[in-house]
Order: C-alpha cells, then sequence, then structure tokens
C-alpha cells in the first residue's frame, strides 16, 4: 500500500469541504456532468493547487475574458499541452525550492483535459510525463467527443454512438470502433495510481481525487462526464445517466494502486445496456442487433476488469 494512504482522512458526507473554488456564475450548459465532476474534485483538492488545463468546454465556461470561476493558480494552454506544462512547473518547483527561493511547502499540481486532449491530441505528452515519473495529477473529464468544437467523435465515443463526424445513414451505424481503454494505458505506464469516477457517486470521486493528490509521482482520473448539449439528453438527468453507466458496466468504477486492481463498486446484479441508451439520442438509431453487441462487449470487458482485480 502507498505509504501515504495510511493516515489518508477519507471525506464523508458529513465534512465535506464548503469553499468552492470553482466559483458560480460560470457558462455552463444546464445539465453539465464535466463542470459538476471538476467542481467536486477542486473541493476535494483545496486552495493548494495549480491547475494547468487544456483547451475545451471547461476553459471557454469558466474563463471568458475578463472574468474568471477560479480562485486559485490556473493557466491555460494548447489541447495538447497539459501534461507537459504540469511537468515544467513541477521542475521548476522544485529547482526553485533547492535555491531557496520559494518555500519548501508542498504544492499539489493538477492538469486537467477532456477526452479528446486526453486521448488523442495529448497522449504522446501525457505518456512522456508518466514515463518520467512527474509528480502531477492528471484528471480526464471524458464527455465522449468533442463537444466544445461541435460534437466530432474521438476515440473516446462510444461504439454506435452518433456524431456530426460519425452519423449514422444508411450505410453506417455511428462511431465504428470501440471506446479506447485509456485508464489501461494509464496503468501500462506503471505509475503507482489510477482510478476512474463518475459524479453520481461524487463521495468516490473526491476520495479518489484527494488519494491521487497524496500520491509520489504521477497519478490519474478518468472521469465520467454526461453533456446533454452534446448527448440529445435531458439536462435534468445527467446524474441518472451518471449513475446507471456504472448500473449497466459501462463504466466501471475502480482503482489501480500500484499494479494491483481493486473494484471500488462490484455491480452483481447489473441494469441491461439498454436502459442506459434510451433516454440519449445519440443511441436512438441503434438497432436490437447493435444493442445485444454492445451488451455482449460490456459483459466480457467487465469481467475481464473483475478476473484483474481477483488476480492482484
Amino acid at each position: 500500500m502507498i505509504p501515504e494512504f495510511e493516515k489518508f482522512k477519507r471525506f464523508k458526507a458529513k465534512n465535506l469541504p464548503k469553499e468552492e473554488l470553482l466559483a458560480p456564475g460560470h457558462r455552463a450548459c444546464q445539465g453539465c456532468g464535466e463542470v459538476l465532476a471538476l467542481r467536486m474534485a477542486m473541493k476535494a483538492l483545496g486552495k493548494n493547487v495549480i491547475v494547468c488545463m487544456a483547451t475545451g468546454c471547461m476553459e471557454i465556461i469558466t474563463t471568458p475574458y475578463p472574468q474568471t470561476a477560479w480562485k486559485v493558480p490556473w493557466i491555460h494552454i494548447a489541447f495538447e499541452n497539459p501534461a507537459s506544462v504540469a511537468s515544467g512547473i513541477e521542475s521548476a518547483m522544485k529547482v526553485l525550492r533547492r535555491k531557496g527561493k520559494i518555500s519548501k511547502k508542498h504544492v499539489d499540481i493538477l492538469a486537467v483535459g477532456g477526452d479528446g486532449a486526453t486521448s488523442d491530441i495529448g497522449l504522446g505528452w501525457i505518456s512522456g510525463a508518466f514515463e518520467r515519473g512527474h509528480d502531477f495529477t492528471y484528471i480526464c473529464l471524458d464527455n465522449e467527443a468533442y463537444m466544445n468544437t461541435g460534437v466530432q467523435r474521438s476515440s473516446c465515443t462510444p461504439y454506435g454512438a452518433m456524431t456530426t463526424t460519425s452519423p449514422p445513414g444508411k450505410k453506417s451505424f455511428g462511431q465504428v470502433t470501440w471506446k479506447k481503454n485509456v485508464p489501461g494505458i494509464a496503468v501500462a505506464h506503471n505509475i503507482p495510481y489510477v482510478a476512474t469516477a463518475s459524479p453520481a457517486y461524487f463521495l468516490d470521486l473526491m476520495n479518489k481525487v484527494k488519494k491521487a493528490a497524496l500520491v509520489k509521482g504521477p497519478a490519474y482520473i478518468h472521469i465520467y462526464s454526461p453533456c446533454p448539449t452534446g448527448w440529445g439528453s435531458a439536462p435534468e438527468r445527467s446524474i441518472e445517466f451518471a449513475k446507471l453507466v456504472v448500473e449497466t458496466r459501462v463504466f466501471p468504477l475502480y482503482e489501480v494502486i500500484e499494479g494491483r486492481y481493486i473494484m471500488s463498486r462490484k455491480i452483481t446484479k447489473p441494469k441491461p445496456v439498454q436502459e442506459y441508451l434510451k433516454g440519449q439520442r445519440r443511441f436512438r438509431h441503434l438497432d436490437e442487433e447493435h444493442i445485444a453487441y454492445i451488451q455482449q462487449r460490456v459483459n466480457a470487458d467487465y469481467e475481464k476488469l473483475v478476473r484483474l482485480s481477483e488476480m492482484t
């Protein structure tokens, strides 16, 4: 077990931080699960943090010049760069501490990107930062497409989903590839901590973010982030979908601590995948055959994950 976890005081409903470091008054769409997840993450981290954020929805809605919703040091960078800039900040602070120019007090460094910035454009930069062992946390806010620029597909777009660049038609049915396993790619770098989270399980999410910050070295958290605008779902149902995605095993919650898989929430009696798919316009074109295939693949992937947790 990671030594820093031994004295870890878990967040509970009765001791949640009250200060909002991502202030209200931002310009997110109604029902945005992404900004909700980010708000929870910031409450878990506290003030002692520097945030590096890729271009994307969260950058746009929180920093319309000359306004900002951020109450901590925040840096906006290009799509591909949050992990690189986080690495540079961590290295620079080491040098400044060594020269006695800044306090030796630890400061958390957080890199944030959407699924496009993480699984596509910035994956090589993230890999380099993880391989070098820089001490920072990377959070992917996964709303499963490039939402800010018009709902184009990413490599995290689910199989069968409709986007503007994977439209269904006479000879197509939406996204033809399966969602990229970015947490698995992070695990392959042998970093100390990897986790998945959903805003429907807010205590689980916040405790995982806090653990990631405590780790010495790189940590990665992949957060499911509902997007009513891009998914064609009702804004008031975002948390319902964030719960259903776990209950149907589509998005399992787990941790990987020093290579050891731990299921955060075992789903022994899963709901049918169709319950999750219905109510989202991006999936309404799927026929029974496609839904059956998705169900089969979800079951197989979940069982593989459970086997990994039983092996380690």
